[in-house]
């Protein structure tokens, strides 16, 4: 494991992602002024981003960061596009207490996943799954030695039923990985902590839905000669369910393909 990381840290170096341009809605990340080595670094950072009396000199509801602890407790659905090792994102939906529906809360860049488009399949190939998992306290991890992690759940029912191998895939921070998303530190504890207080606050589990792109008819057609043609064409009937009722599915397996019912 500690050769691994090490090639890791000298083939894939930490993204600079702080020069990005921040907005309201997007977060490229950054360092985090809170110490890898600190044995309570997750409670700082949940202190950090729940707390408005912990912040002194810098107003965090302003660039760069344009937080809004208001909705720090909201349920969370996280949803992952790959696109390419360079330019993945993670977004973080908080539901609406009114509506019920999700709003798209932020942004954040994905430091870094390796391997190319399409599904895990087995263990050590290098790929960052495709599919819907979910987050439950049992998976979350705050003394991991990339910052902080939560375990997506891979293997699930489908990959299961599919023969997939692989396990320990998670969303971390320390922007270098292996299979799993990799996000800077001062992402990661801004995820970790919206994912805690969901939790704390009730929600049993926070579902986490993994893509390739946009799954769009057009991004299909660019795509229609690839191996997982099938299997992504299954993963877009759930991305379709979520763009239009704003709620994602609740997700099961039948005969090895997912289905899709109201949560």
């Amino acid at each position: 494991m500690k050769r691994a990381l090490t090639i890791a840290l000298i083939l894939f170096p930490r993204l600079l992602l702080s020069e990005e341009e921040a907005t309201p809605l997007y977060f490229p990340g950054g360092s985090s002024d809170i110490p890898g080595s600190a044995n309570d670094r997750a409670a700082q950072a949940v202190r950090k981003w729940t707390d408005p009396a912990v912040w002194k000199e810098t107003d965090p509801t302003k660039a760069p960061f344009y937080w809004d602890f208001s909705r720090v407790g909201r349920p969370v659905f996280l949803r992952v596009l790959k696109r390419s090792n360079r330019d993945g994102t993670l977004e973080v939906w908080l539901e609406n207490p009114e509506s019920g529906k999700f709003e798209l809360f932020k942004v954040y860049r994905v430091a870094y996943f390796s391997g190319k488009l399409g599904p895990k399949i087995k263990q050590g190939d290098g790929q960052a799954p495709e599919g819907f998992y979910y987050v439950s306290r049992g998976r979350m991890n705050p003394n991991s030695r990339y910052h902080l992690s939560m375990d997506m759940g891979y293997p699930n029912a489908f990959d299961e039923f599919h023969g997939r191998t692989g396990d320990y895939l998670m969303i971390h921070g320390n922007s270098v990985s292996i299979g799993c998303f990799a996000m800077t530190d001062a992402s990661i504890e801004q995820i970790y902590t919206l994912v805690d207080a969901a939790l704390k606050k009730g929600q049993k589990f926070i579902r986490v839905h993994s893509f390739p792109f946009e799954m769009t008819e057009e991004n299909l057609s660019r795509h229609a000669d690839s191996e997982h043609i099938e299997f992504w064409e299954n993963l877009k009937q759930g991305w379709d369910w979520f763009e239009r009722e704003k709620r994602p599915p609740d997700v099961t397996v039948e005969r090895g393909r997912y289905v899709f019912s109201d949560d």
